[in-house]
């Protein structure tokens, strides 16, 4: 009887798309002005969130799937335009220029394709096991600890911008803070439209992907920055996401 190929915990395809944007992060901080920077943001944006969004789709279901991106995107536009226009949760900030065009002129049309994957890579890594509110929390926490490596790059790039800077690297400790608060609502309409698919074992490891993707991006961004502490943070991240992405695909793989 022939033995059937074992999948690779970690694929040479993922581990090859985070080099590439490892790379890639140097040419964004070098060059930042050069023509057409604001239609290749959309088009790394549609492919470092495709992973996430594909394996979600397998993961619930197409009904469950689009329902729930559609409903944690507008929950984005909604708490950022909301923390645009009034400084709260968040505290006073902007988006910069370098993102293109905002809808009604206070968020950036690309928002769900960077946000979004965030929020199910977060939800992934906590999926399977253990009481709801505790997973909610733990992703939300989690999602902070991203925004540590997100936001110092971000600032750097001019993506947006504190007017009233802040103790780290230019960002106010406020906005973590609403990041917390935002992270626990938006995991919690993720979980809510996910349903039973993130309680039980089974847990697709594509979900988290598109997380390692960004970080590996952010991690070149930070690196070729000077910003230190983002980098080793970063760093930290991915190596955790890919062991748990590890986890996850060898419990598929004896379930099936």
């Amino acid at each position: 009887m022939p033995r059937t190929a074992t999948p690779r915990p970690v694929p040479r395809l993922l581990i090859g798309a985070c080099v590439f944007l490892f790379l890639s992060g140097y040419f964004v901080v070098k060059f930042p002005d050069v023509p057409g920077a604001s239609v290749g943001s959309y088009v790394f944006n549609v492919l470092i969130a495709l992973p996430a969004f594909v394996a979600l789709w397998r993961q619930l279901g197409a009904v469950r799937a689009a329902a729930a991106l559609v409903a944690v995107s507008l929950f984005g536009y909604l708490i950022e335009g909301f923390g645009v226009a009034t400084g709260y949760p968040y505290g006073e900030f902007y988006y910069g220029e370098p993102l293109g065009p905002r809808a009604f002129d206070l968020v950036p049309f690309l928002l769900p394709l960077s946000y979004v994957p965030l929020v199910i890579g977060t939800v992934a890594v906590f999926a399977g096991a253990g009481r709801t509110l505790r997973r909610i929390i733990a992703s939300a926490l989690l999602l902070v600890v991203v925004d540590g490596v997100l936001d110092p790059g971000a600032v750097s790039l001019g993506f947006w911008v504190w007017p009233g800077g802040g103790p780290y690297y230019g960002v106010p400790l406020s906005n973590y803070g609403g990041w917390l608060i935002s992270g626990l609502l938006a995991s919690a309409i993720l979980t809510a439209a996910g349903g039973r698919s993130f309680g039980r074992a089974g847990i697709r490891p594509g979900l988290l992907d598109s997380l390692i993707a960004s970080l590996s991006l952010w991690l070149g961004v930070t690196i070729f920055s000077g910003l230190v502490f983002p980098a080793v943070l970063a760093a930290a991240l991915i190596a955790l996401l890919i062991a748990r992405r590890a986890q996850l695909a060898r419990a598929l793989q004896d379930a099936m």
